[in-house]
């Protein structure tokens, strides 16, 4: 292949192949009697990979050390990579189509937390949480935050057994009382009795195909997650969710 040949196969320009000829990125090919490059289908795999290393976001030098590290690999296991790294776009874009789908079919003005997963979506379209409960309100950023930063797997579980919660009547009820109670904490003294009746009232809540997941979670107040939950709510109620966990923990051990 001819330069131009080769940069309108990955989609660049021969400037940038040039430059990552310059930056010691992509290799010299041999050059044939004429003084033209000759490219091959190696070049065409390793500059594919420069392409999408850069628009990860990585700098020219995180590039060069990514491939470092694919020196002495065969062509089949280069392009395996690649294809495996194809379908995990192909699953990001399906998913944020996805997303993009249930904003358009909202119907009316969009909610304050959108765009949501249509797991979420669908979630939240099912359950009305308490008018006024400011309780409810952080628990449906919590789960947000969730639906944005948990892998895709784990968020689906978790949404899954979610949405077989909501459709009990009894398990509603009680996070609503749990609600109300947690929010009744709000400026009281950690040392109240009602802080063990929310902590135990926040226990019953959890599903139990997620209990072993709620046990397993580092009570050390200098978790980054934990730390920042705990500054974002009145010290009782921070006090509250310490317990809950605490009693979580025990009950598993």
């Amino acid at each position: 292949m001819r330069i131009g040949e080769l940069a309108a196969t990955v989609g660049v320009t021969p400037r940038t192949v040039r430059h990552y000829h310059h930056e010691g990125l992509l290799p010299e090919p041999v050059r044939l009697a004429n003084g033209y490059r000759d490219y091959t289908l190696r070049h065409a795999v390793v500059l594919a990979r420069i392409k999408r290393l850069t628009e990860l976001g990585l700098g020219l030098a995180e590039v060069r050390d990514v491939l470092a590290d694919d020196a002495g690999r065969d062509l089949v296991e280069v392009l395996e990579e690649l294809d495996q790294d194809l379908a995990r776009q192909e699953d990001a874009i399906r998913e944020r189509r996805a997303r993009l789908r249930t904003l358009l079919q909202t119907e009316g003005e969009l909610p304050a937390d959108a765009p949501l997963s249509p797991e979420l979506a669908a979630l939240f379209a099912r359950t009305v949480p308490p008018a006024g409960s400011p309780t409810a309100a952080r628990d449906r950023e919590m789960l947000a935050l969730i639906d944005t930063g948990a892998a895709p797997e784990e968020r689906r579980r978790l949404l899954a057994t979610l949405a077989t919660v909501v459709t009990s009547p009894d398990a509603m009820a009680l996070a609503h009382e749990a609600y109300a109670l947690l929010d009744s904490l709000a400026g009281v003294d950690p040392d109240d009795p009602r802080v063990d009746e929310a902590a135990h009232r926040l226990v019953a809540c959890v599903p139990r195909e997620l209990r072993a997941d709620a046990a397993a979670i580092d009570l050390d107040e200098d978790s980054g997650f934990l730390r920042a939950l705990y500054a974002d709510v009145d010290p009782a109620q921070g006090e509250a969710f310490r317990r809950a966990l605490r009693i979580l923990a025990e009950r598993a051990a």
